[in-house]
């Protein structure tokens, strides 16, 4: 017989109804309770989506003494370390939104936590579910490039800047660069079987987030809008990373993968202003490759699919659980790496030099 799985969601904004409506398409899971310190919000959360059986909170503390089996992190950034480390310490499995937490420092925490408790914490990157992404995966693994060195990745929204949270460096920790450069760089790391990087050198700036002609709170604005890094890794190996909330152009390129055998080109689907990064699908895949000494470019059909690939995301970390093996579908082990090389960026463009980037041999959290 399957286990129902008993879900608590923290936090109920925009990210915190994605969830909802992806359990809730799930027989064998029940939203057990919502919490929100905002008062009144769990509760209409609640009513709104119909949960008639969930009970709404203000404080996260009292939603974990419940008997759940799992969590979804649904919080503003500036909580996600907090609330998952509390759900964790509560024996409860956690999946947080992206990005794993503010600083690097969180986010080890976070994860030596999970190490601790023994409780599976994995991180929101649905592009990981997308069959075009692992077959990519599938293609560079295979061999087919010999040694990849260097890749070319991030994506660039014309105008695609949020507001509230996502602007305010003490609620979001970065800008672009944790909002949407974060996938960027897990198609890169995933792809590659995420070696370890080395040292960053960066820039970053936020001309159109604080000028009021593109903004209407540029008075607020205090992360980054767009920013670029060389980032060194293990085993020879470069990223040329560019993101942008905002810019003057259509597109910063291609996803490039250049390897001593061929190359693979991707771009990434969709169109208008709010497109051109990798929190989605793959548009094209194209191989320039060498037969009999000659230039051949392969283009490589795209898989056509109906996933809803956020619905994947949540249902693996629900099938995760009835396993029971505490096996992360998508480790936060992994992405401490990412959120390493951003926290190298920030530091990087603040320093105006590349730095060294270092991470922790990980060990259970002393508690």
């Amino acid at each position: 017989m399957t286990q129902t799985v008993k879900i608590g969601i923290i936090g109920s904004g925009g990210i915190a109804n994605a969830h909802a409506q992806c359990y809730k398409k799930m027989s064998d899971v029940e939203i057990v309770a919502v919490a929100d310190l905002v008062p009144g919000k769990a509760a209409e959360f609640i009513q709104k989506l119909e949960l008639k059986n969930a009970v709404p909170f203000e404080d996260h503390q009292e939603l974990l003494q419940l008997d759940l089996d799992g969590v979804s992190v649904c919080t503003p950034n500036v909580a996600h370390h907090k609330t998952s480390v509390d759900s964790l310490l509560a024996g409860k499995h956690v999946l947080v939104e992206k990005p794993l937490s503010i600083t690097l420092e969180q986010g080890i925490d976070m994860v030596e936590t999970s190490l601790k408790m023994d409780k599976m914490l994995t991180v929101g990157f649905q592009p990981r579910y997308d069959p075009n992404m692992q077959l990519v995966k599938e293609i560079v693994s295979s061999g087919e490039l010999g040694n990849v060195y260097y890749v070319q990745t991030g994506g660039g929204r014309r105008r695609g800047m949020p507001q509230g949270t996502f602007i305010k460096k003490a609620l979001a920790g970065a800008g672009a660069m944790a909002d949407i450069g974060c996938y960027s760089l897990d198609l890169a790391l995933n792809t590659l079987g995420y070696p370890k990087p080395i040292s960053v050198s960066a820039y970053t700036s936020n001309l159109f987030g604080t000028n009021p002609d593109y903004h209407p709170d540029a008075a607020n604005f205090e992360v980054e809008d767009f920013g670029i890094a060389l980032i060194r890794l293990e085993g020879g190996k470069v990223i040329n990373f560019k993101v942008s909330w905002a810019m003057h152009m259509d597109t910063l390129g291609p996803t490039l993968f250049l390897g001593t055998n061929a190359g693979l080109k991707l771009t990434p689907a969709g169109q208008g202003p709010w497109s051109g990064v990798w929190d989605g699908g793959i548009g094209s895949i194209d191989l320039f490759h060498d037969i009999n000494g000659q230039h051949v470019d392969t283009s490589i059909p795209v898989k056509k699919h109906n996933l809803n690939i956020f619905y994947e995301k949540v249902r693996a970390f629900v099938k995760a659980i009835q396993e029971g093996k505490n096996i992360a579908p998508i480790p936060a082990e992994q992405i401490l790496i990412n959120q390493a090389i951003i926290d190298g960026i920030l530091r990087s463009a603040e320093a105006g030099k590349e730095v060294s980037i270092s991470i922790p041999d990980l060990r259970p959290a002393k508690i």
